[in-house]
Formats: C-alpha cells, sequence, structure tokens
C-alpha cells in the first residue's frame, strides 16, 4: 500500500511516500524549484502543490500517480467550513474543538479554503507537462482515496510515529493550523490521546514571527536568525515580555496583543545595523519563551507520566528552547523530529493514514536519519562535469583525500548520497571547514553572504562527542545545542559560539558511511574528530538538490573544493 503525503497551505511544500510503514522518501519543493520555502505563505499561494517533490517520491518508488491508494495532505478545510461532503475516511481520536474565533477570519480565507478543498483537482489535472507521465491516469475522486488530514495532528503523527519511542508524551508549537496553535498529547498502546491545545490568537509562532518582521528579518523564514541574535544580548526587557505571554497552566499560555513600537522603538530597517538593544530585544523574547515551554511541559509530565518527550512544529527548530527543555525538564529523553516545521507535516499525514489503514500492524519504521532525498549516481555526475567543461579528478580514497584538503584549511562543497529532508544540512548536500582557525566562521559567513553574528554548526564522530561537549550524546539531527568543553574550546574556536554553547551534530558510520569515515580520516590527522558543517547554499538560495545546482554554487563563490560523488575539482 502506497500513501502520499502532501504539505501545501503554508509554507515549505513537501511530499512525503510511504509503503506499506516504510518512509519511501521525502522532500522538500524548493529544492527543485529553487524558490526558498517553496512560496511564501500568502493566502492566494495555496493552490501551489509540490509537483516537482510528489514526482520524485513516486520515481524513487518506481511507481505513477495512479498506483497510490491514499493520499493525506497535511489541513482540514472541514475544521473551518464543517463536516466534509460525504462520510470521513477517517474519524480521528480527538474530541471535536469549538469553531475559532470569527474574528481571526480573513477576507483572504474563502480563497485560501477554496483552494484548499479543491486540491484533489489540482493534483489530478495541475502537473507541469514535463512532469504529467508520472500523473496520467487519474481523477480527482480517484483512484486514490483523499484525506485532509488535521495540521497539528499531522505535526503529532511526524513526532510519535516516527520517533525511536514505543510510548511518549507529544507537544507541538507552531505558527498555525485551522485552529490550534499547540497540541499536546499522549501516544500510548499504539494509540495517540491528544489531551489538550492552545487555539488561535495565542501562538508562539506567531508572537515570535511578529518580533522577527519588528527586528527587520522575513517572517516565516528567518527566525533561527533571531535566535542566533539573542545569544549576544541580555534579557533587559524579560518582564514586558512576560507581560505578553502568559501562562495560565494546564498547558494554555496566552499571547496579548503587543505595539512593538511603542515598546521597543521603530522597526530596523533591513541592511542596517544591529544594535545592543535589537540583540537584548531577541534575547528576552528567547527567555520568555523558553520559561513559557519549560512550564508547558512540567504540566505535560505530570499529565503523561511519560519518560520520554517529542517535538514537532516550527518552534520546535528552535535548539536553545531544545537544549533547555532536556537540560532543565523532568522527561528522560528529548527527540525532536529534523523536518519539524511545516515541511514535516507531509510525513506525519502519510504516516498517520497509513498507520489508520494498516490498523493492528503497528510500526515500521524509526526516523534514524534523514536522507530521503534524491542521490545521483557517478554516470549522471561526470556527465554534467564534462559538459560544464570543469577539470576534475577521481579520488582514488576520497575521505582520506578530502581530509588532507580540510587540514590545509580549504573549504569544501560536499555531495554526497541521498539529499538531507528538512532545513539542516547534515552531510549530504554541506560546506565542510576545518574547526581549528578561530576566523574560520568569519570566512564561512563571508562565502555564504550571510550576517556576522551567525554560528557555524559542528558534526563530531558519535563516539566522541561527550570528549568534546558536555553531556554530548546522540544528536544526529542538530536541534541540541550542546556547551563545549573549557579544556577543548582552544582547539576548536571556529564552533563555539559567543555563549559557549555549539549545535552539534553526531555521526555514527551505520547513518552514512563516506560522511563518518571522512570524519575518522581527520581525527587522524589532526587529533579532532569535529568539522565545520553548514549548508551548501548562499544566502536566499535552498540548499543544492543536484548537480547543477552543486557546480553553479561552487563557481559562484568562493568555495576551494568541490567533493561531488568520487569527484574532486579544484579552483586554480
Amino acid at each position: 500500500m502506497h500513501t502520499l503525503g502532501i504539505n501545501a497551505a503554508y509554507h515549505d511544500c513537501s511530499a512525503c511516500l510511504v509503503r506499506d510503514g516504510e518512509v519511501i522518501a521525502a522532500a522538500e519543493e524548493e529544492r527543485f524549484t529553487r524558490i526558498k520555502h517553496g512560496k511564501r505563505p500568502v493566502p492566494f499561494s495555496t493552490w501551489q502543490l509540490p509537483f516537482h517533490a510528489i514526482d520524485y517520491c513516486l520515481r524513487e518508488a518506481g511507481i505513477r500517480l495512479a498506483d497510490v491508494e491514499h493520499v493525506a495532505y497535511s489541513y482540514d478545510p472541514g475544521i473551518l467550513l464543517g463536516p466534509h461532503r460525504g462520510k470521513p475516511v477517517i474519524t480521528l481520536p480527538l474530541e471535536p474543538s469549538a469553531h475559532p474565533d470569527k474574528e481571526w477570519m480573513s477576507p483572504w480565507d474563502p480563497l485560501f479554503l477554496s483552494s484548499i478543498v479543491n486540491a484533489p483537482r489540482q493534483l489530478a489535472g495541475g502537473a507541469p507537462h514535463h512532469l504529467r507521465k508520472r500523473f496520467e491516469g487519474v481523477r480527482h475522486d480517484g483512484p486514490f482515496r483523499w484525506h485532509f488530514i488535521e495540521h497539528h495532528l499531522a505535526h503529532e503523527a511526524s513526532a510519535f510515529l516516527a520517533a525511536p519511542f514505543d510510548e511518549c508524551a507529544v507537544l507541538t508549537m507552531d505558527g498555525r493550523g485551522e485552529q490550534a496553535t499547540t497540541s499536546y498529547g499522549i501516544y500510548r498502546d499504539r494509540r495517540y490521546k491528544r489531551l489538550g491545545q492552545v487555539n488561535l490568537p495565542h501562538s508562539l509562532g506567531l508572537l515570535y514571527e511578529s518580533l522577527t518582521t519588528h527586528l527587520g528579518f522575513l517572517h516565516s523564514s528567518d527566525e533561527y536568525k533571531v535566535m542566533a541574535l539573542a545569544s549576544y544580548g541580555k534579557p533587559l526587557f524579560a518582564a514586558q515580555f512576560r507581560d505578553i505571554l502568559r501562562y495560565r497552566g494546564d498547558g494554555q499560555y496566552e499571547v496579548r496583543p503587543a505595539d512593538w513600537t511603542a515598546l521597543f522603538g521603530p522597526q530596523r530597517e533591513r541592511g542596517s545595523e544591529f544594535t545592543d538593544h535589537h540583540m537584548n530585544v531577541a534575547a528576552s523574547l528567547q527567555r520568555v519563551l523558553e520559561e513559557t515551554v519549560l512550564e508547558m511541559v512540567r504540566w505535560l509530565h505530570a499529565a503523561t507520566g511519560a519518560e520520554n518527550l517529542a517535538l514537532a512544529g516550527g518552534v520546535a527548530l528552535n535548539c536553545v528552547m531544545n537544549a533547555r527543555i532536556r537540560d532543565r525538564g523532568p522527561f528522560r529523553r528529548v527527540w525532536v523530529q529534523p523536518a519539524a516545521g511545516d515541511a514535516g507535516t507531509a510525513l506525519g499525514a502519510a504516516l498517520w493514514v497509513d498507520a489508520c489503514q494498516r490498523g493492528s500492524d503497528g510500526r515500521r519504521w524509526v526516523m534514524e536519519h534523514a536522507f530521503l532525498g534524491p542521490a545521483h549516481g557517478e554516470e549522471e555526475i561526470e556527465a554534467f562535469l564534462r559538459q560544464a567543461k570543469l577539470r576534475y579528478r577521481r579520488a582514488q580514497d576520497l575521505s582520506e583525500e578530502v581530509a588532507g584538503l580540510l587540514a590545509e584549511d580549504k573549504v569544501i562543497g560536499w555531495f554526497q548520497g541521498r539529499m538531507e529532508f528538512g532545513p539542516r544540512a547534515l552531510g549530504a548536500r554541506s560546506i565542510l571547514a576545518s574547526p581549528l582557525d578561530p576566523g574560520m566562521q568569519q570566512r564561512l559567513n563571508q562565502i555564504k553572504d550571510r550576517e556576522d553574528f551567525r554560528p557555524v554548526a559542528p558534526v563530531v564522530l558519535e563516539e566522541e562527542a561527550a570528549a568534546w561537549f558536555v553531556n554530548g550524546g546522540v544528536s544526529p539531527f542538530m536541534v541540541f545545542v550542546y556547551d563545549v568543553r573549557p579544556d577543548r574550546e582552544a582547539r576548536i574556536p571556529a564552533v563555539r559560539h559567543v555563549d559557549g554553547t555549539a549545535r552539534i551534530q553526531t555521526i555514527n558510520r551505520s547513518q552514512n558511511p563516506v560522511y563518518h569515515d571522512l570524519l575518522r580520516a581527520f581525527h587522524r590527522r589532526t587529533g579532532v574528530p569535529v568539522l565545520i558543517n553548514t549548508s551548501f547554499n548562499t544566502r536566499g538560495e535552498p540548499v543544492v538538490c543536484n548537480p547543477r545546482d552543486a557546480v553553479e554554487s561552487f563557481c559562484s563563490t568562493p568555495l576551494d573544493v568541490l567533493a561531488i560523488g568520487p569527484f574532486i575539482v579544484e579552483k586554480p
């Protein structure tokens, strides 16, 4: 049985294909169209389905759309429009919620919802001409069965059906779904029970988005920059934010309206300098967010009695907050789904519908890695290098040769194997560099045209993590920060952030053999089992997907070397 998951309602459009409980493929639309986040989250873009990502998933499985039995769309317009026409395919094990406050209905909502209701027709007849081969033979009413899945249920399922736990509490936080902005529950005995939710207009994600705009960044895109900026500031305005964001107990909070200009002065103009004031505002929001979420987490632990916590939703990409939950919260283990933002709802919707259809079969898959995107073979790569008229050589031992170049302070574009699913580059589409030179962080920010305050993240051999980072454990997805051990700071200055932390990725050989071997080779040469790993892209561009993307990025930036498949390209 094949189940196709689709996310297209807001941003980070994506697709995922599940076959009998196993995830075959998952990818974001932006990687194929080269439009960051796939599209902007505006109501009149809802009709855009992730056809390229869907096409990839079908191609990876060797099937056509007509071979898919179920399609799961990660938004349920029925929550706003009333019951579906006809009997719903799936009755969710959730208590029906009250309708949202009508004051939150936008003039654009009829167009927004109309596009979603008509998504089956778009899927049946809207594919671009060059992709239609795999989309032939379908109608809007089949042969697949269409399922509208509540947005936050898709987030929740992407956590509890992918996590390495048989039982866990679940917490999801984002900007908004149909009505919910935060939801929480318990996965136990192969069933999920939602314990509660926070509804619009109260939203942690929208609060963070709003201040992101005030600080001169792009909302629904640059929130991670605010998190990075916060490390340079002091929470001098925490009292003001505690008045805006108030925890009410029992998992509930409220967000009061705020006039940022009245509180903190005029909005920062994009491109202008950052001041201590901007940093202090960001630090204050970050502090109060962490306090509020910790209160929710403590309540959830008491309500469920669970030892494990699984997180999803865009707010769960805040790795500093995640570390506070890990270190100061009551749960024994905390796991964050790596595509925690809206892209991951395609994964969750597909896994949920698949599990509902298979019933008592239970889970068959755990998300041990995120390498779910397309790969490109040696022949295809070499053909493009020849077409691009680049001088290249085949490496005799790729890991050893690249480790030698890294030890010489060369910056490497690294293109290997299947692309990552989610916003983090995890060793398939990465820029790699040595952490030994304290100036390397600044150099990489210049190469990528990034803001000076942005940190770069380390990848470390899993077996060496605890020796270099305080309580360093298994962390394959770069979703937590760890303190750099004081006795190691001088060895890896480029990856130590201003607050003494680093957002680490651990790697073992079963997850990515060539990447792991590269770390081991660098360790043998330098005594340091750590490399800088940042995403293979420049500002405003999605992470590279195919050989053409990699070559274009390599040739248009000051990168020194491209390691693409078994081939090495060096600039003169």
